[in-house]
């Protein structure tokens, strides 16, 4: 992967840098091409050249840095996949002007794909900065998301408090146990101490961005019928009407969404780490029961108690530690109850009015049309990996769907 995102170096900078490496089940390169290597050719050209002229039908793996769209609009790793047989893929980003899906991309719909890791897709962005900048693929077409950084809310709370720490050390450290153990050894302090500053530092940022939200700028604005995709999935995952449901709301925010969907539900709990959020749910459905935590520690709650956990665009949340979360959601739920998950998929362009999908890649401006699947996929398995049965998905126009059954 780094060596393609070397190769990709050779291309020019006023224009897209992509870089191809071809490698051999013996991880030995067979042949590298960047855009721009051939004057007026793409790297899919230029590379489809050197795999003919060395009679090369087969590979083991392929590294792209930005799955490129040609001139013509087609995807060129799907044609070189024609001419090609290539056992795994490595994708890094996609083009900067793919804005939707399309049944041709072969990173939806073939199975041998794989991404780069994060680190590495931030060192494509910095290659290409001038081309995602103008893209619509840049959040500073949200002014929301643009202005409230959860990375930039927790490094200076954490300041504040005397443990300094810079947005680039928070986003290297993206995980609660991560960031305390980082105070631990630069600052020499308890584990218990460090825990308890960085719980404060994202129950502050989390309550700045999302207790008082403004829902004009979110995707939902653009898709009026989002609670009713809600109410199809929970109906296609189980029998029981909600209104008879004990249900556990975990990731509240401002509490609109809760406010929208359970108002008319008499048994209900909603956890959040941010108290604003809970207070305004509160307020709104007097009858419910708040309760100030993580979704990664619902120890305050007993086991085997309810009958369907939902948490809408929480499992995909900066900082969250989705394995310990869904064991906990194991442990509250009875057996045959349900559990609903949701990733947020998508950004509010807000001057045109119209969705961006995708997720923003951790520690930049821009969203990835493909990180949302990626992450919905990842939960699945974490799910299937708890003891979770009847794992479904259910993408909809502004957020991913997973639903499934304790055992």
């Amino acid at each position: 992967m780094n060596y393609a995102i070397s190769v990709a170096q050779g291309a020019s900078q006023s224009s897209r840098r992509v870089g191809v490496a071809l490698v051999s089940e013996h991880d030995e390169l067979i042949c590298s091409a960047f855009e721009g290597e051939v004057r007026g050719a793409s790297w899919y050209r230029t590379l489809r050249s050197k795999i003919q002229k060395l009679g090369t039908p087969s590979a083991h793996s392929l590294y792209l840095t930005i799955n490129t769209l040609s001139a013509d609009c087609s995807f060129e790793l799907d044609e070189l996949l024609k001419d090609v047989r290539i056992d795994r893929v490595y994708v890094g980003l996609p083009d900067p002007a793919l804005t939707s899906y399309r049944d041709d991309d072969p990173v939806t719909t073939q199975g041998l794909i794989h991404r780069f890791p994060d680190n590495l897709q931030r060192e494509i962005l910095a290659q290409n900065q001038g081309v995602y900048a103008a893209s619509e693929q840049n959040i500073e077409c949200n002014p929301h998301y643009s202005t409230h950084r959860i990375s930039e809310t927790v490094s200076s709370r954490l300041t504040a408090k005397g443990f300094a720490l810079s947005r680039g050390e928070v986003n290297a450290n993206r995980g609660r146990v991560a960031l305390a153990s980082l105070l631990c050894r630069r600052y020499g302090i308890e584990h218990k101490e460090a825990d308890s500053a960085v719980g404060d530092a994202l129950s502050e940022a989390f309550d700045a961005k999302y207790g008082t939200y403004d829902y004009a700028f979110d995707a939902r604005a653009a898709n009026v019928r989002w609670s009713d995709d809600f109410v199809s999935v929970y109906r296609r995952s189980s029998t029981r009407s909600l209104a008879t449901a004990n249900i556990l709301n975990v990731g509240v925010g401002a509490g609109y969404e809760a406010a929208a969907l359970f108002s008319d539900c008499p048994q209900i709990t909603f956890v959040d780490i941010a108290e604003r959020g809970l207070a305004n749910i509160s307020g709104r459905i007097p009858s419910s029961r708040t309760i100030v935590s993580g979704a990664e520690d619902l120890s305050a709650l007993p086991e085997s108690s309810y009958d369907l956990y939902v948490s809408l665009r929480t499992y995909n949340s900066s900082f969250f530690d989705t394995s310990a979360a869904a064991s906990e959601a194991h442990r509250v739920l009875k057996p045959g109850a349900v559990i609903i998950a949701s990733v947020a998929n998508g950004f509010l362009y807000t001057q045109r009015g119209c969705v961006v999908p995708g997720l923003i890649i951790p520690g930049t401006d821009f969203v990835d049309i493909y990180r949302g699947m990626d992450t919905a996929n990842l939960i699945g398995a974490e799910l299937d990996r708890i003891g979770f049965k009847e794992i479904r998905m259910f993408p909809t126009s502004t957020e991913i769907y997973l639903s499934a059954v304790t055992a």
